[in-house]
């Protein structure tokens, strides 16, 4: 009877895997979010916001992206090179991160009118190379389908974070509880995850060769020449749309956005990385013909699991955030409905970026990005002196439609694949 219920497939099977991590690790921030917007200001949401910011726009050089080639080789022997290749550019780059943030922290505090963030920008180089690490061990573990492993340091690294969040909190800390929560947690699963992927590969640091890791580079430069580009322009656009709000608007209206963003997009962006490791492995190992099949049948699945959910947000999100979250909260709540048409397409194609790869087609992303980064800053600004709320709905309508040519662009590239 119970053996019925298993799901056949191994794509089912490894998603349920990692989703129930993923689950459990969102479960926890959300339970105790009511806590955190109780004893956190709007403010320090905004300036954890900048923070965060800055240090994703960062993380994403952390590789130069070389950590998406981890999944593509055949021989194991390689993947380990690229690995080591991996954690190499990680620690470069920190190191290079930390002179520049040095040397630029007066001019780069001046330019975000945010004094209290001076401090805190000498910790984003830990944080770049704690990223850098976690994703190349990350992604072998995927590789070699150990998402049991993943799903319970996904659980481990919200668990840390939650706990110091709330434990400076309740001690005043301020908007440093929520950076240094967020450090520790991510330092905790880094180490795990070290420890556990070292320990069972530890063989394998003999097949790391300088030669190797040389033509491997080389093999696999398009990742580097334009996934970096489109990575770093996703991660500017971010950057830019957090600065203008606090510039335009005020650091508390940037607290509203970034709680309702945390609330809707990270939830469901972690439950789409359990879908876009497993849906890579997938492609990544599939017939190029089978190609389209496969993008049809999961935006079928995903969209049967994921609108339901943002319907009820964007009908009742303002009730929601105003009850969980108490009143001082209201407008986060009318974020999180003005934003959930975009989220939504977000959602469906986050994982379906990753076909581009497969197809060696990273400068049709690239192109995209560009596009996908200059509409939602020239919204911004043209629209700057009206409604927070009326501009975010037509900043929200022009991403879905951007989204919408997106999945029109894979539908093409994969049919071609076909025939």
């Amino acid at each position: 009877m119970l053996n019925k219920l298993k799901p056949k497939s191994d794509f089912t099977r490894n998603v349920l895997t990692l989703m129930t991590g993923t689950t459990i690790a969102q479960a926890i921030p959300i339970a105790i979010s009511p806590i955190l917007t109780r004893i956190y200001t709007p403010e320090d949401f905004g300036i954890f916001a900048l923070y965060m910011s800055i240090a994703s726009l960062l993380s994403v050089i952390a590789t130069a992206r070389y950590e998406l080639a981890i999944m593509l080789p055949k021989k194991d022997e390689d993947a380990t090179n690229i690995v080591a290749l991996s954690l190499l550019i990680s620690f470069v780059v920190s190191s290079i991160s930390f002179v520049l943030l040095y040397i630029f922290n007066a001019h780069i505090t001046e330019l975000l009118e945010n004094p209290e963030i001076s401090i805190w920008l000498y910790f984003i180089p830990f944080s770049v190379l704690l990223t850098g690490i976690y994703q190349s061990f990350n992604y072998w573990n995927n590789r070699k389908k150990h998402y049991k492993l993943l799903a319970v340091n996904r659980v481990v690294r919200s668990g840390a974070t939650a706990a110091s969040n709330l434990g400076m909190g309740l001690y005043g800390f301020g908007s440093s509880g929520l950076i240094v929560g967020g450090l520790i947690g991510q330092g905790i699963a880094t180490s795990l995850l070290t420890k556990t992927t070292y320990k069972e590969n530890k063989h394998r640091i003999k097949e790391i060769k300088k030669l190797k890791i040389l033509a491997l580079m080389k093999r696999y430069k398009k990742l580097p020449i334009f996934n970096l580009p489109n990575a770093l322009i996703d991660g500017f656009r971010l950057l830019v749309i957090t600065v203008f709000i606090a510039k335009f608007f005020t650091t508390a209206t940037l607290g509203q956005f970034s709680l309702a963003w945390k609330m809707v997009q990270a939830p469901m962006s972690l439950i789409g990385s359990s879908l876009s490791q497993v849906f890579f492995q997938k492609v990544a190992s599939a017939q190029r013909r089978e190609l389209y099949t496969i993008m049809k049948q999961f935006i079928i699945k995903a969209s049967m699991v994921s609108l339901p959910i943002f319907l009820i947000i964007y009908f009742f999100a303002v009730d929601i955030f105003t009850i969980i979250f108490g009143e001082n909260w209201k407008l986060a709540g009318e974020v999180a409905s003005a934003l959930s048409p975009w989220l939504f397409l977000n959602f469906l194609t986050s994982p379906l970026s990753t076909i581009f790869i497969v197809l060696n087609r990273q400068e049709s992303v690239l192109v995209f990005a560009i596009f996908y980064m200059i509409v939602p800053l020239s919204i911004i600004l043209i629209y700057r002196n009206i409604d927070f709320i009326e501009m975010l709905k037509i900043l929200s309508f022009s991403m879905s439609i951007m989204l919408m040519l997106f999945i029109g662009m894979l539908t093409y590239y994969t049919k071609k694949e076909q025939r």
